[in-house]
């Protein structure tokens, strides 16, 4: 750009480029700890935009949304005031693994954000391209936009979602494009090559948004939502929903759709070469499932709503980037499809994403301080990942600025910490996606407990109000209170006793026995015994839950605390910012070169860098003992 047209727009705090999920969360969280903020978007109508699926939370995702919520973050309550249909996945499975997930109207979720937005104290939203950053000294000094303003600052976030270098690509026909045929990023990316930013291609898809009209419904499994509405955010648990839910609908492809796939494979750009990024692995374009799995005779299609105000229907599981022809004809031979009407066609998108080994787990550049990454920059997929991250790095940003310690949560702690852990420490070649199969501690982890988990964090950091502090202690008290009155009612083996245990149990009782340690049969629940406890109180759903997973997993959970000690201890064995590892003797080639890129800050993250064994973690452990009776570490 020509440096004649620039003009000083204005000094800020923070600096939030993109408003995606990662951009709004990130902007209102350095919004809310009192920094003069800025957000920066390339189009005001994409404000946390839902531009693949219309929906919120499920398996692993929904424990981030919990976790955000407990930290004072707005995704849940966003979500809550735009839902059109609730289901809790996973109840036949443990509570671990129990996952709330919400089908959004995803026009109000956008304007119920922009609203947020520009009702928030010390935050400024403004429409404008970012072409270049300012960097002096290893150091973020400002932004420029396209129209030539600078928005000098203390600290910036970077959240460009898929607009960074955007290319999308229908069969052999591509383009630059952002999601929904939104403006890219493509100076941005150019300057950010020439500062010397390594910019990797990574791919995602969506499929065709097709008109209500068109499909046949009656040959389709209907998937209703849950008749108990349970919310996202732990400020509206209790609260009564009077939403009309909207139904999903579930078919399937055939095999003269996979026939038609295959024919005009060589048309799809992810096997001609076109594309170049990686696409994520478990959210699979059609045409990849269908080379992948050859032998399976159909694939699950979901029908999903995209709001209450529109024909358009999102086709879950058939995203694609074959040529538009191509796609017409294998979505009219998916049952229900026949006579389809397209009013958006499937694409790829292609988008540049920075290695995310180059950050630190504040989401701190490791060479440029006070800018910060988050979202799909960083190599994650999925909004839940990028709200979590956009979260995190508005909070650290904001505690650089204000001169406090960093805020950071390690995967004992939080998904959240699971999440950015993975990516700084391991770092990833396609879009991570969170499961709950990445956390080692989940039984500890779980959705229902974390604001008991997080909220206290969120009120030391000023996120969360005194109001929803308190009430998070009260049901900390509340479920405390009640495990210990459980242990105090003894049940006799009178003759009525038995008998009714033994309807629900085919097992009766010889001794009394306590309420709580009744409980831990898996045969009982703590609303089923409610006869054998005349005194209970009336408790909320939320209090009762929390009781019954404690006792019933109670031995579950103590080992699982023992595991997160000894993770503790490793995590507190710090190693030295300025460590020369050339020093440490016997350490792996492929080790060596690890640790000097992602320079770890404790044991616990070097134990978990790939091409570090443990016998390197020996040595490191040898060499660092050696240097504090040295004296030149500190004990």
């Amino acid at each position: 750009m020509q440096e004649d047209i620039r003009y000083n727009a204005g000094e800020y705090d923070c600096v939030v480029v993109g408003a995606g999920h990662a951009g709004v969360e990130a902007a209102l969280a350095s919004a809310r700890m009192g920094l003069k903020t800025l957000i920066l978007t390339i189009s005001l109508d994409a404000i946390s935009a839902l531009s693949c699926n219309p929906n919120i939370g499920g398996t692993g995702k929904g424990h981030l949304v919990r976790e955000i919520d407990a930290l004072g973050g707005q995704m849940a309550l966003n979500i809550d005031k735009s839902f059109i249909q609730s289901r809790m996945l996973n109840l036949s499975k443990g509570p671990a693994v129990h996952s709330l997930r919400v089908q959004a109207d995803k026009k109000k979720y956008h304007t119920e954000m922009k609203k947020t937005l520009e009702n928030e104290p010390n935050l400024t939203l403004r429409q404008a391209e970012v072409v270049d950053l300012i960097i002096e000294n290893n150091e973020i000094r400002g932004v420029v936009t396209r129209t030539g303003a600078v928005y000098y600052t203390k600290s910036c976030v970077i959240a460009t979602g898929t607009y960074l270098g955007g290319r999308v690509y229908i069969g052999e026909v591509n383009f630059e494009s952002g999601p929904d045929g939104r403006f890219p990023s493509i100076i941005l990316s150019k300057a950010m090559k020439e500062k010397g930013f390594f910019l990797r291609r990574m791919k995602t898809g969506t499929p065709a948004r097709v008109d209500r009209d068109s499909i046949d419904f009656s040959v389709m499994e209907e998937q209703p939502g849950d008749e108990e509405i349970i919310p996202f955010s732990f400020m509206n648990m209790g609260k009564d929903f009077n939403v009309k839910q909207v139904s999903c609908y579930l078919t399937y492809t055939s095999e003269r759709a996979h026939e038609i796939i295959r024919e005009n494979i060589d048309r799809s750009p992810m096997f001609s070469g076109l594309i170049e990024g990686v696409g994520p692995r478990y959210c699979p374009s059609i045409e990849d499932k269908v080379v992948r799995f050859p032998d399976k005779e159909k694939h699950q299609v979901f029908i999903e709503p995209e709001g209450l105000d529109t024909k358009e229907m999102y086709v879950q599981g058939v995203s694609s980037s074959l040529p538009e022809e191509v796609q017409i004809e294998v979505y009219k031979n998916i049952k229900g499809l026949e006579k389809v009407e397209f009013m958006r066609t499937a694409y790829a998108i292609e988008y540049d994403a920075i290695d995310s080994t180059m950050l630190k787990r504040t989401l701190e550049h490791k060479e440029i301080k006070n800018l910060f990454f988050a979202g799909q920059i960083n190599g994650s997929s999925g909004y839940e990942e990028a709200a979590a991250q956009g979260l995190m790095a508005g909070i650290n940003a904001s505690l650089n600025v204000l001169g406090r310690e960093p805020f950071i949560l390690d995967r004992s702690e939080a998904y959240i910490g699971v999440l950015i852990d993975d990516l700084v420490t391991k770092g990833t070649n396609e879009p991570y996606r969170m499961m709950t199969s990445r956390a080692e501690y989940r039984l500890t982890l779980r959705q229902d407990n974390a604001d008991l988990r997080l909220t206290k964090k969120g009120y030391e950091l000023g996120l969360v109000s005194r109001e929803r502090y308190e009430k998070t202690l009260e049901k900390e008290r509340l479920v405390n209170e009640e495990l210990d009155r459980l242990k105090k009612v003894i049940v006799t083996p009178t003759k009525e006793v038995n008998e009714f245990l033994y309807q629900l149990t085919n097992n009766t009782i010889k001794t009394g026995v306590s309420l709580y340690d009744l409980l831990k049969r898996p045969e009982l629940s703590y609303d089923s015994i409610k006869e054998l406890d005349p005194d209970r109180p009336d408790l909320p759903k939320e209090i009762r839950i929390q009781v019954e997973i404690e006792i019933k997993y109670e031995g579950y959970i103590k080992k699982q605390m023992s595991q997160i000690e000894q993770f503790k201890r490793m995590e507190n064995k710090a190693i030295p910012e300025d460590i020369d590892y050339k020093q440490v003797k016997s350490l792996s080639t492929e080790a060596l070169q690890k640790l000097e890129k992602i320079r770890p800050e404790s044991i616990g993250q070097a134990s978990r860098i790939s091409g570090v064994s443990p016998s390197d973690i020996n040595v490191l452990l040898i060499h660092l003992e050696q240097l504090k009776r040295r004296g030149r570490l500190d004990k």
